[in-house]
């Protein structure tokens, strides 16, 4: 006899209530959210409420659901096929469910289980494909959160490659009459370039080339290699995008470099290859032509592939150039944008790129090379916008030298951010003429951005008073030096 604990107490099952007649009964917004998810599966919904929600009279307006605005009777009950109360009164609630139950109808009560048949659990919707999570009324909560993780990674466009499939199910019967060849072909289509083309929204997939995969399925199961060129976000693990979250957990290999923090390789499948093409033992140093190279061999092997750079690929990341070069070579090429530098330090710290009134523009350098000559420094420095500066902390005393030189005020805001939005995020504040002792003074180095301009002063440490330490909570500290030239900030505000 098996185990009484681990029995199931409710049974999953998904029920079809397309125009038939379901009943809510209860005022709030448990009973509103009721009422809106049954009119979404297209039941033929009655709600009984004596101070129904405005969104409840908007449904009835619509003529999605009939409203009756008075209190439950016994009767209300009969021919329904499934009853749920949502009123939080128990006597009201109780009533409800002994009517229900008299008449042989399922019936729930919103957070009460001992008056209820069945549970409502959390739902992932991507139709036709749905996702249901329970704890069996242990719960709710938790379930909720598990909808939140498991919804994370879930594509968005699952339900798209589903309905492509149930369209495509009669002619794949028809080239394979065997049902476990049918069952061969669809593991390989959905492990196919075909389905991760469609999942990325990055081509149309038509019955032809369904056609080709049946008749080639032979060399299809050697799966198809390809690149995601992903954006890790400024270092903030919370700040991955969804998609670039999916393509980490479905990767092969990972190829990233030293910009990229253990904690975002930590949402990473665990069993996937990670080569580092950063700075190597010795001070090697990977060129772009080794990772290159590196990036197609692992592609042509079949492997799943991303490319994992901080902040976003396309700004100052050579996502474009790896991107070109791959698809020289026949290999299929995602790209997933990231939070980029400039807007994640800028959020840590409270510095808007553009501000009304204050700035309309913003323009993003980096200060990277030799001598910067390639720039247009008078412009630069005469336009009344935010300037952000990657990779400048090098050169920073000869960025403001040259700004200065071409007319920017010496005395123009600006601020430096190392490490924005990770938990050693330090933030420094002056003046332009200062920019290169400040850098020197509080030890800023790599990686780190620039901003320069008046949005400057509207960041979170805009009010601090001169000569004091200010804490905030644990993990916050800030201070102006006795020159007045400048502040810093260690730690993040979280």
């Amino acid at each position: 006899m098996r185990d009484r604990e681990n029995v199931m107490k409710y049974f999953p099952i998904f029920v079809d209530l397309r125009s038939r007649p379901c009943l809510v009964v209860g005022s709030g917004m448990a009973a509103t959210a009721k009422a809106r998810r049954l009119v979404d599966s297209g039941a033929d919904v009655t709600a009984i409420s004596m101070d129904p929600t405005e969104e409840l009279q908007v449904l009835a307006d619509q003529r999605s659901l009939l409203l009756k605005r008075r209190a439950f009777k016994k009767s209300d009950v009969k021919g329904m096929v499934l009853v749920i109360a949502a009123s939080g009164i128990l006597s009201h609630d109780r009533l409800v469910s002994e009517s229900a139950q008299e008449f042989g109808i399922p019936v729930n009560v919103v957070d009460r289980t001992n008056l209820s048949d069945f549970i409502v659990p959390a739902i992932i919707n991507r139709s036709p494909m749905q996702i249901a999570i329970s704890s069996g009324g242990a719960a709710p909560s938790l379930s909720v959160r598990v909808k939140e993780q498991v919804e994370s990674i879930l594509p968005e466009r699952i339900g798209a490659l589903a309905t492509f499939a149930r369209n495509q199910r009669s002619e794949i019967k028809r080239l394979l009459p065997d049902l476990g060849a049918r069952r061969k072909f669809w593991r390989t289509f959905f492990n196919s370039s075909l389905a991760r083309r469609m999942l990325s929204g990055i081509g149309g997939v038509t019955t032809g080339d369904v056609v080709k995969l049946v008749t080639n399925l032979g060399s299809y199961e050697q799966r198809e290699g390809e690149v995601a060129i992903v954006g890790a976000g400024p270092g903030d693990p919370e700040l991955l995008t969804i998609r670039a979250l999916q393509k980490l957990q479905n990767a092969d290999v990972i190829i990233y470099d030293r910009l990229v923090p253990p904690t975002i390789l930590d949402r990473a499948r665990p069993e996937a290859k990670r080569i580092f093409v950063g700075k190597k033992s010795g001070g090697h140093v990977c060129g772009q032509d080794e990772i290159n190279r590196i990036l197609l061999k692992q592609a042509q092997s079949g492997q799943q592939v991303v490319r994992l750079k901080g902040g976003d690929p396309f700004i100052f990341g050579r996502g474009g150039e790896e991107r070109s070069f791959l698809l020289s070579h026949g290999i299929t090429v995602d790209v997933v944008p990231g939070i980029t530098a400039a807007l994640g330090c800028g959020a840590a710290t409270g510095i808007p790129m553009t501000h009304r009134n204050v700035t309309q523009a913003v323009t993003f350098i980096t200060g990277h090379g030799e001598t910067g000559t390639d720039l247009d420094w008078g412009s630069l420095a005469r336009m009344q916008h935010s300037l952000v500066i990657y990779m400048g902390v090098a050169s920073g005393g000869t960025i403001a030298a040259r700004l200065i030189a071409h007319g920017m005020s010496e005395l123009t805001p600006v601020g430096i951010v190392e490490n924005g939005s990770l938990p050693e995020q330090k933030f420094v504040k002056g003046k332009l003429k200062n920019l290169g002792g400040l850098i020197e003074e509080n030890g800023i180095s790599a990686p780190a951005v620039i901003v320069i301009g008046r949005v400057v002063e509207q960041s979170n440490l805009s009010e601090a008073i001169v000569g004091t330490e200010v804490s905030l909570g644990n993990e916050l500290a800030v201070c102006w030096d006795n020159t007045a030239d400048s502040i810093k900030l260690s730690g993040t505000a979280r």
